[in-house]
């Protein structure tokens, strides 16, 4: 018999998660979980800091520890719960991220035309079904379906475990101190008031740090952009390569299900029609994509060509950043100039040169307020609550624009 409870070290926290529940071993081991060993957290953030190679897998089992640990923490304050919905909650964090795509948020709606929190909902479905029934309280809970609010706000909310942890997790990798914050202590801090999850009152200086953290790192990391332009590099390789593969060009691709998913436009509506696409999506990771673009350093198509080796060579696309857009002659003066530059066409100039928009948001008064819990008993919104973060801050949205194009033509 398998000995299903493990210990794994975890380096974020500088200790260890304790599997203690055999449903959980069998998760984590499944196929569909095992895959996010080969996708990494940050996608290209690597190639701005080296570091930044870690995976989806290591943030779900990191978001598990937090879970572990933060309801053991209301457990101890008299928080009523089940056996059932503490292991609901466990197994709903667990999987709330399975249903990402090579490269994380890069790939989304390119690879399937749909979100990676429906993808992440019917690996649970299918799940589920092999695990007969056993995952129907976490499915809840991750719906918001389960009577206890507040065991959904621990998975998804605007102080989740989700959250607490990549912010660690990615400022440990990357080397950018500005992610690092308090998670001990709110996790300690955390309390249940009217079926919400709050802070209490003493952790008010923690959720301020963990506010400020996140807009600098998305800033310094998630928004970077050398980040964004590698991003937009590879979405311009696998629209080429879906423009060809739909007209008949077999690709060279050795992935056949990359090249299925590349060769047609699949749905939600397909995935839920065609049980069979869910575990062909499985079999798609990031190095079907690292293969393919390598492969496509020699293909016939110049446009294709020119971009993969682009990538593969870190020879990236200049990017320039903006507090208005760009006018639409800048962009077309680019464009022209790649036409001349790779001898292509109008329409395909558009793979060289574009623009886009980048928004940090902080903090969101319509997406489940953070709560803070006041020794009268009397709950508080953080913006209100907070002597050093004012609602302006709090609800201030940063927008910014930027146009990227050949470095050739600086």
């Amino acid at each position: 018999m398998t000995n299903k409870r493990k210990i794994i070290n975890d380096p974020v926290y500088d200790g260890f998660l304790t599997i203690e529940d055999d449903i959980i071993f069998d998760v984590i081991s499944h196929r569909y979980f095992q895959r996010q060993r080969r996708i990494k957290q940050l996608g290209f953030t690597y190639l701005v800091y080296p570091g930044a190679m870690h995976t989806r897998f290591s943030h779900m089992l990191g978001a598990l520890n937090l879970m572990t640990r933060a309801l053991d923490v209301l457990k101890v304050k008299g928080v009523e719960m089940t056996r059932d919905e503490v292991l609901g909650a466990k197994l709903a964090i667990l999987m709330h991220d399975i249903g990402h795509g090579p490269f994380s948020h890069t790939s989304e709606h390119t690879l399937a035309d749909m979100p990676h929190e429906v993808c992440s909902r019917l690996y649970m479905e299918r799940l589920n079904e092999e695990f007969g029934g056993r995952l129907s309280t976490a499915i809840r809970i991750f719906d918001d379906h389960y009577p206890k609010h507040f065991l959904h706000q621990l998975v998804s909310s605007q102080l989740d475990m989700d959250r607490l942890d990549y912010l660690g997790r990615d400022s440990f990798f990357t080397g950018v101190s500005e992610g690092i914050v308090g998670t001990d202590r709110i996790i300690n801090m955390l309390n249940v008031k009217n079926d919400e999850l709050v802070v209490d009152e003493k952790g008010i200086y923690s959720v301020e740090k963990f506010i400020v953290s996140r807009r600098l790192m998305y800033w310094q990391v998630y928004l970077h952009k050398t980040v964004i332009a590698a991003d937009n590099l590879l979405l311009g390789i696998l629209r080429r390569a879906r423009e060809l593969a739909t007209g008949g060009d077999q690709l060279g691709v050795g992935s056949l299900p990359l090249y299925d998913f590349l060769s047609h436009h699949y749905t939600e509506q397909d995935f839920q029609s065609n049980p069979d696409l869910l575990d062909r999506f499985a079999l798609i990771d990031d190095s079907d994509i690292d293969m393919a673009v390598k492969c496509w350093m020699g293909h016939e198509d110049t446009v294709l060509r020119t971009l993969s080796e682009h990538l593969v060579n870190r020879h990236l696309s200049a990017i320039r950043v903006a507090n208005k857009p760009f006018d639409s002659e800048v962009l077309d003066t680019f464009r022209t100039q790649a036409q001349l530059l790779y001898g292509i066409g109008p329409s395909e100039s558009a793979y060289f040169a574009g623009t886009g928009i980048l928004q940090n948001h902080a903090y969101d008064y319509n997406d489940q307020e953070i709560k803070v819990l006041f020794k009268d008993g009397s709950c508080r919104d953080i913006g209100d609550a907070s002597d050093q973060l004012d609602r302006h801050f709090l609800e201030k949205q940063v927008t910014k624009y930027y146009i990227y194009y050949p470095k050739e033509l600086i």
